[in-house]
């Protein structure tokens, strides 16, 4: 935060994250860049709004099937998804819909649904997100650059404007962050870091780092949760199972982590279910 208390800085590198995630979900290109910069940008939001709790973010296609999902989990380990049927070809940002859901200290989900602006990209649809939906003056740029199948770079920044700024720091940020717009050759550089990049964005102005966390790639699946879940569908559904009686496999969508089930194991549920 600047020492003004006029403009808080979220800067953040995601290389190894989104590496481990398009990896796992075998998705790169167009689409790769996408899911990419949408999981960066959740783990932004997370850390901006709700850095202890989960946020999901969700990018869809206007009338087309398929959509793109970041996740961000308070440990900080971030996964994506792509839902999108083989061969559908590269997922279009043209009249996405992105929502955002998150986790309330109540309890509670506050959702929020915004229309990606015309030929908009990921970083002004979460902009969107923030003006709409949170009513937070917000400038947010996210960044993927592929090389093939590897991640040469990931990150992003989020800038917001503090009710304590003044009016003439206000023009000169208005100003600077028109040099921000793309951030792609700044990630690039071999010496990128979370910090270089906030002390770029706030040239000249003091500044405090309040907080430094750790983003990584993970999933937060296991076997106690899926079982938990095959709990949860009705005692005739899980009996048909146990009569089959073959091996039950699930496959986790987010890491392609593989659950065997036995027949006993699935008798096991009816005692509790």
């Amino acid at each position: 935060m600047t020492d003004d208390a006029g403009f808080r800085v979220v800067t953040l590198r995601a290389t190894q994250t989104v590496q481990g995630i398009l990896s796992a979900q075998q998705v790169y290109g167009a689409t790769g860049r996408h899911l990419g910069e949408l999981a960066t940008g959740t783990a932004l939001v997370r850390e901006t709004m709700s850095p202890q709790l989960r946020v999901q973010a969700i990018l869809k296609r206007g009338s087309s099937p398929g959509y793109l999902l970041g996740d961000s989990h308070p440990s900080g380990q971030t996964r994506g998804l792509v839902g999108m049927k083989p061969g559908a070809g590269p997922f279009d940002m043209q009249d996405a819909v992105l929502q955002v859901v998150r986790s309330m200290q109540d309890g509670r989900v506050q959702q929020g649904v915004v229309s990606v602006p015309d030929g908009g990209d990921v970083s002004q649809g979460l902009m969107a997100y923030m003006q709409e939906s949170e009513q937070i003056t917000t400038m947010m740029v996210v960044s993927t650059l592929l090389d093939g199948e590897k991640v040469h770079s990931a990150g992003g920044y989020l800038v917001q404007l503090l009710p304590n700024v003044a009016y003439g720091l206000l023009a000169i940020m208005t100003e600077r962050l028109n040099d921000f717009l793309n951030i792609d050759a700044i990630i690039a550089r071999a010496d990128f870091t979370p910090r270089a990049l906030c002390e770029e964005l706030l040239f000249g102005m003091p500044f405090t780092v309040l907080e430094e966390t750790q983003l990584s790639y993970g999933c937060w699946c296991s076997r106690a949760s899926m079982m938990g879940a095959l709990a949860s569908i009705s005692r005739a559904d899980v009996q048909s199972m146990v009569d089959d009686g073959q091996v039950l496999e699930i496959t986790c969508d987010y890491c392609r982590q593989d659950y065997r089930v036995t027949p006993p194991e699935l008798a096991g549920l009816l005692e509790t279910n």
